[in-house]
């Protein structure tokens, strides 16, 4: 692994939240939606669909105070029919919100392993149902995004796990940096194979390029697909079929019928032969 870190820097969060209002809308064709990504406690709101002010923009909201940040604070999906005259939330926003000329509202957070991470909103300027359609659309989208950031999440950790591994190379090989290096490999080839963000995907596989060494490759090695590289990383750790499978999201039959191929591009009559080759050819670390 070279020292090129923008190859792994990680992709917007908020760009996630614009897709999933912008997704939204484009299904229901009604309501006003914003978000926000959450710091540590606080959130603030930064991404806009259907506003007509800058009242909501950079609004930062603490837990407990108004819908979303009640929201936040319970852990769960709440919403007012009439921001202005409801008792069941604070009103530190309400300047806020009455710019923005909004009444009915409903917010979601996204949580990742039981903790706020985002809040996305709707909203409308009559005092009207939000409606059952957009609240479906919005509680897909933050399921959408909470498995996404957990991915990224899991990939920021193998990368510095990667940086440490990278910051102790000129030391003499120790057989467990080796083994931590094959199994964050393989793990971040996993990582890639099920994120639905293809800039993620492709700056993961940056990453696993250079811990395969690819550049250094001796002249005529065996190709191996992408695929079939992932399979082998997972073998390599001695996942069975279904483990694997299970990892990529493929059928252990495929799995197999993909070994079956590796094997025969690399001259070994086991998956153990396979792997053995494959590290010897530098196909994996």
């Amino acid at each position: 692994m070279t020292g090129h870190d923008n190859d792994v820097y990680r992709p917007s969060d908020r760009d996630l939240l614009k897709r999933a209002i912008r997704e939204t809308a484009a299904r229901t064709g009604s309501a006003v939606f914003f978000a926000g990504l959450v710091n540590r406690t606080e959130l603030t709101i930064t991404e806009f669909l259907g506003t007509t002010t800058h009242g909501l923009k950079n609004l930062s909201v603490q837990p407990g105070e108004g819908v979303g940040g009640r929201a936040l604070s319970q852990a769960r999906t709440v919403g007012v029919a009439d921001y202005f005259d409801s008792d069941s939330i604070t009103h530190h926003h309400d300047d806020a919100v009455r710019i923005e000329g909004l009444r009915t509202m409903v917010a979601l957070p996204i949580l990742v392993d039981g903790r706020a991470r985002c809040v996305l909103y709707a909203a409308t300027r009559e005092r009207t149902s939000i409606g059952e359609c957009v609240v479906t659309e919005l509680s897909a989208g933050a399921s959408r995004i909470s498995r996404e950031l957990a991915i990224r999440d899991e990939v920021d950790h193998r990368v510095a796990i990667l940086r440490v591994v990278q910051s102790l190379a000129a030391e003499p090989p120790d057989r467990n940096l080796i083994e931590t290096v094959r199994l964050a490999h393989a793990e971040l080839l996993s990582v890639a194979s099920t994120t639905t963000d293809p800039e993620l995907a492709q700056r993961i596989l940056a990453v696993t390029a250079r811990l395969e060494g690819s550049d250094a490759a001796p002249a005529g090695v065996p190709h191996l697909t992408r695929r079939e590289t992932d399979v082998l990383a997972q073998v390599a750790l001695g996942c069975s079929y279904a483990e694997t499978g299970k990892r990529l999201s493929l059928k252990a039959v495929t799995v197999k019928s993909y070994m079956q191929t590796i094997m025969a591009k690399l001259d070994g009559h086991s998956r153990a032969e396979a792997v053995v080759a494959a590290r010897r050819l530098r196909l994996l670390p």
